[in-house]
């Protein structure tokens, strides 16, 4: 495992058991449309040897009108099963850049009661670029039985969202980037009011990592308590979609954190709703 935190695994250790049995390789790589980069595509052209492809979309909660909603227990465990995924199974997941996209999928497999879930330090882009081998090869499996544990308390709704913020019962930290969680800069989705909930604070997901390997514990707690969390209370992580919320959470949970949940509506879910507060500028 990687020497810092329990839930990550460095290239030379995922080296060393590629074709192991009992062994899941995920490519959980998702990108925004401003970055250019289409994840399937990149996956076909080269992927870690044995690995399959997660598509965050297939995999979300089709009903829902927002984005990347947490699909039903049922739904989750018919699509990774499929993948030939069991819940028995050792789970390494990556993305490109290391931390965008993976704590995303490293989430959902532990919220659905998989907690030998890791993710790969440095992402694809590193270990490509380190020489390491790659295929295009489509990945062959077997349809199997994946049974989910889902753990509904690690989900915040919305209406878990306006108790808190009317109450102030728990921290809400904003993955988001300043300039959008200050309204600065205009949401990447038509109708999304800019800004923020009230009393959040922003904490973005770049900055819990460096050159795609996440930060040492010591720094993440600076970068954490440096935005005004307090680690000994409760915690609600939130982003644009429920993607890079995860990266929060995996901080959060790296230093021993597990009084938390996740938004999966995100500001998604809050900035286009017309009846819900939001504040613009810098937290006070």
């Amino acid at each position: 495992m990687a020497e810092d935190s329990p839930f990550t695994v460095d290239a030379d250790w995922l080296e060393q058991r590629l074709g192991q049995p009992g062994l899941s390789i995920v490519d959980a790589s998702w990108y925004l449309p401003a970055q250019k980069r289409d994840a399937r595509k990149e996956y076909d052209a080269a992927h870690i040897p044995g690995a399959v492809f997660l598509d965050h979309d297939a995999v979300s909660d089709r009903n829902s009108p927002l984005p990347h909603t947490l699909a039903a227990p049922r739904d989750f465990a018919q699509y990774v099963g499929s993948m030939g995924i069991s819940a028995d199974d050792t789970i390494v997941v990556y993305d490109g850049p290391g931390f965008f996209s993976a704590p995303r999928a490293w989430w959902m497999f532990r919220v659905m009661g998989v907690f030998q879930t890791y993710i790969l330090d440095g992402g694809f882009d590193h270990w490509k670029a380190a020489g390491r081998p790659v295929t295009a090869e489509p990945t062959k499996t077997a349809p199997g039985i994946f049974h989910a544990d889902f753990d509904a308390a690690r989900v915040a709704s919305l209406a878990d969202m306006r108790r808190m913020v009317a109450s102030g019962e728990s921290q809400i930290a904003d993955a988001r980037s300043p300039g959008r969680f200050a309204g600065a800069e205009p949401e990447p989705r038509a109708g999304v009011r800019a800004g923020h909930m009230p009393g959040a604070h922003n904490v973005p997901y770049n900055r819990l990592s460096e050159n795609g390997m996440l930060l040492p514990k010591s720094t993440l707690r600076e970068v954490i308590e440096d935005a005004g969390i307090d680690l000994s209370k409760p915690v609600v992580t939130s982003c644009g979609s429920g993607i890079t919320a995860a990266v929060i959470t995996l901080a959060l949970e790296t230093l021993g954190h597990t009084d938390n949940r996740l938004y999966d509506g995100s500001w998604t879910e809050w900035g286009g709703l017309a009846d819900t507060p939001v504040v613009t500028g810098k937290e006070r």
